[in-house]
């Protein structure tokens, strides 16, 4: 039998954990050493989510007391500002891939600015590669640290990263409208995610600037090697899953809608998981829903504008299936191994 992985996946009583579990089960190189979650100590996971009765699958662990012994690789799926101090508590050998926002901005002062709390881990922080899998591959084989994109980032990045790297696109203004199913917010009891506060009804949070909009600037100022302010406005709808994102943006002088539509086939030509849909094309969530894709697309806009969408699971492309494209990468597998369970449709 082909040796596994251990891994411990922490948080895993949340959305994106128990996505990375039911990802982590079905992969036939990882065994589950260890599933942390703090205020479900002691429980048994099948007792939170009968779904998982008969696998025989340990207790959750109290995350504060994990340190990651016995395991290649460990999913932190905690809070945003909680898993720095974890992430100092684990053994030396064992490896990160986190989904929080807690090792994403490399300028820490810009971290105490957006999340409002002061980096507890600045020296972890120093070594941790940002894992958008298309666009940090060269980096992961070695990485001990991986921060994995937030989901509107990711729905952001995978358009804009390309034609900015090849200069088509001026730098401002770029307009990003994303549309998120509540998911996105977690698991944790709110008022305002109640169903009868969601359900039949949009609306737009974060006007003053949502915590994704420095991960968005960081990413794309590096890559143009020039500082890029970005207008973000995020909005909830009410379905379970998924991201819609709508980018506007102007082409330079004498590109056209084609030329970002080629710029993005052939950046993504030879990817598993990013698909260019054909000119004309529209991307949608119910596409991707289940899957790790992602798919774009280009239009045409008013008055010398283009268009670039992009659709994916804002749970596996934008969190849990990102994490283990990473961690496969991490680990020496092939990229796209437990990853390639089709769309759900209806």
């Amino acid at each position: 039998m082909t040796d596994r992985f251990p891994v411990a996946i922490l948080g895993a009583s949340g959305y994106v954990g128990a996505e990375l579990l039911r990802l982590a089960l079905g992969h036939p190189r990882l065994e589950i050493a260890a599933l942390g979650a703090k205020r479900q100590a002691g429980v048994l996971p099948e007792t939170l989510f009968p779904r998982l009765s008969g696998l025989d699958l340990p207790p959750f662990v109290d995350v504060d007391e994990f340190d990651g012994s016995g395991c290649a690789l460990v999913f932190c799926c905690l809070p945003h500002s909680t898993t720095q101090e974890t992430a100092a508590r684990l053994v030396p050998a064992v490896r990160v891939v986190d989904t929080s926002a807690d090792f994403r901005l490399r300028d820490l002062a810009s971290y105490a600015e957006w999340y409002g709390t002061p980096h507890l881990a600045p020296e972890l922080q120093r070594d941790a590669v940002y894992g958008l899998t298309e666009h940090a591959r060269a980096a992961l084989g070695s990485a001990s640290r991986v921060a994995c994109p937030g989901c509107y980032p990711t729905s952001a990045l995978l358009p804009l990263l390309p034609l900015l790297s090849a200069g088509l696109i001026e730098l401002e203004p770029i307009v990003i409208d994303s549309k998120s199913g509540v998911s996105g917010a977690g698991r944790a009891l709110r008022e305002d995610l109640l169903f009868a506060e969601v359900s039949e009804g949009i609306r737009a949070y974060g006007l003053g600037g949502h915590r994704h909009t420095p991960e968005i600037e960081q990413e794309l100022s590096g890559v143009a090697g020039s500082d890029i302010k970005v207008t973000f406005v995020p909005h909830l709808v009410p379905m379970n899953r998924g991201i819609l994102t709508t980018i506007y943006v102007n082409p330079r002088a004498g590109v056209a809608a084609t030329d970002l539509q080629a710029c993005l086939e052939a950046a993504y030509a030879a990817e598993a998981f990013v698909q260019v849909l054909p000119a004309g094309v529209v991307p949608a969530t119910r596409e991707v829903r289940g899957s790790n894709q992602a798919h774009l697309g280009v239009a045409d806009g008013r008055g010398g504008q283009a268009v670039l969408i992009c659709a994916l699971d804002n749970l596996l492309k934008g969190a849990a299936g990102q994490a283990m494209q990473n961690a496969n990468v991490m680990l020496g597998l092939p990229e796209d191994i437990g990853l390639m369970a089709g769309t759900l449709a209806p």
